[in-house]
């Protein structure tokens, strides 16, 4: 045994001693976080990420379901199945003597699907605990968990990180209470989704139809990975999204460049050239109205600049040598709605290419909202700036003989407004940003990321919009986590520091309404 899991079992040998009898303390959360999540490693967070659970497969949901009854209830908690117009989501309660304030904990059970050809192990259901070698990652027996415990191990499974190892590391923290003896200060409720990597349909039907069993005064979304900077990350809020497609139309049909080029006008080009026309050279959006009521304060600009962001470290990453301008920096720029090109098709390409004009070009196009922005109004300034140029617009089909005869500029708009997710965000100052802000910073003895928005949408926004409770994300799991990802994987130092985290709000006081 080496250096490492002596001193491991040695903290935790002498904090099982010393705590079992006493209210737990912020200097106490280590050595019980590191003695949970020793022992559940490869049993309780194994079990779980062992269950199936892709949403679009009959029984997942089910099978995943009876899992979190069952856990739900050893922990004291009383639990409920929400039938919703999609799936069915998971419900449970833990009403404190004498607690003036209730707190709702979010997170999801369900996971991306899965291209068993790209996973680098049996089964992305059959998790494996694995080692960082000099020729990438080998798998090692579960057995070491009860030699000692390495932070820089990693469980390979389908939803490791997102999300099932946050409600692992929520009821870790459960159960350091309760073998204590001890509540938390404040009441418990947990909604978790069935379906969030698939929309979150059955979401606003749950808030209309369960509104007051989800009444809360703060809600903590457990979900997503915490700052590169591995420091404990708070975020505020997410953007949200709207999505629309143009078609611009050329020919009836393809025509020999040879005999039309120079003469029939070019549906790739002039998309190009109307797309072009929407954005500067720096990516500033040019439409006007776009970025109105945009107004950010001093103060949350030195929040924003706080951010420990490490722009050269960005770069590299991404493989870029400049930056679009919208905003000082990259949280700067996270807080403007962004109008971006998704892809584009025209004619063929490669090997396929063909000397001709084409018939028609496509962009679809996807506007990142900010919450004060409205993604209707957004569209319809595109729409209109389209227009200006000259376009003859129409929605969901083709151009009719008449039309092409009589308009020299066609293109289709296709858009859903029912698809659109509006952004979310709550103050940071606020009486729940306050509460985490100053739990995290004591738990863990450092300055926290405090992040305004997530660059990000997630579709749970009308899910927090509609129950009007201030929201914040609260991220634990490592950045590198390949979620959505073939072999995604947790850190157990994450792990453990998730647990710590989960552990630090729920023995906290929350801050007053």
């Amino acid at each position: 045994m080496n250096y490492f899991s002596r001193l491991s079992l040695l903290l935790i040998f002498c904090y099982s001693i010393s705590l079992n009898a006493q209210k737990i303390k912020p200097k106490d959360y280590d050595a019980l976080a590191l003695e949970y999540a020793q022992k559940s490693v490869a049993t309780d967070l194994k079990d779980f990420l062992s269950i199936p659970n892709n949403a679009l497969i009959t029984g997942h949901a089910e099978n995943n379901l009876a899992y979190l009854k069952k856990e739900f209830e050893k922990r004291g908690f009383t639990t409920e199945l929400l039938p919703t117009v999609s799936k069915t989501a998971f419900f449970s309660s833990l009403n404190v003597a004498k607690a003036e304030q209730t707190v709702l904990f979010y997170m999801h059970f369900d996971g991306q699907p899965v291209d068993p050809t790209k996973w680098l192990q049996e089964d992305a259901y059959k998790p494996v605990l694995k080692e960082r070698t000099a020729d990438g990652w080998e798998e090692v027996s579960w057995n070491v968990m009860e030699e000692g415990y390495d932070d820089e191990l990693r469980v390979f499974a389908r939803s490791a990180s997102d999300d099932k190892s946050p409600i692992t590391m929520f009821l870790q923290a459960m159960d350091i209470l309760k073998d204590r003896k001890q509540l938390p200060k404040f009441n418990v409720k947990v909604i978790l989704d069935p379906e969030e990597e698939q929309g979150s349909k059955g979401m606003p039907d749950a808030v209309d139809k369960y509104r007051e069993k989800l009444t809360a005064d703060h809600m903590v979304i457990l979900d997503g990975p915490i700052h590169d900077s591995n420091q404990p990350t708070l975020v505020f809020g997410c953007r949200g999204i709207a999505t629309f497609e143009l078609t611009v139309f050329g020919p009836r049909l393809p025509q020999h460049s040879g005999h039309f080029g120079n003469y029939a006008p070019n549906p790739a080009l002039r998309l190009s050239q109307l797309l072009a026309s929407m954005k500067s050279e720096t990516g500033v959006t040019t439409i006007p109205g776009f970025y109105d009521g945009i107004g950010l304060t001093p103060e949350i600009r030195s929040i924003l600049a706080a951010v420990p962001d490490d722009t050269v470290q960005i770069k590299k990453r991404v493989g870029i040598a400049e930056t679009d301008k919208v905003g000082k920096n990259y949280q700067e720029a996270m807080q403007y709605p962004s109008l971006n090109i998704r892809g584009m098709s025209s004619g063929w390409v490669g090997d396929e290419a063909r000397t001709i004009v084409p018939d028609k070009a496509t962009a679809t196009i996807d506007i990142r909202l900010v919450p004060e922005t409205d993604g209707n109004r957004l569209v319809g300034l595109v729409k209109q700036h389209i227009e200006d140029a000259g376009y003859y617009i129409i929605e969901g089909r083709e151009p009719t003989e008449e039309e092409r005869m009589k308009y020299g500029k066609i293109i289709r708009f296709d858009y859903d407004a029912d698809q659109t997710w509006k952004a979310f965000n709550t103050p940071i100052n606020s009486p729940t940003g306050q509460w985490l802000y100053s739990t995290l910073k004591e738990a863990h003895n450092e300055e926290v990321a405090r992040i305004r928005l997530a660059g990000g949408s997630v579709p749970i926004a009308f899910f927090v919009n509609g129950l009007g409770v201030p929201a914040i994300l609260v991220p634990v799991v490592n950045p590198d986590n390949n979620q959505h990802s073939p072999n995604e994987n947790l850190r157990l130092g994450h792990y453990k520091n998730g647990i710590k985290t989960a552990l630090a709000i729920l023995n906290s006081d929350v801050g007053n309404k």
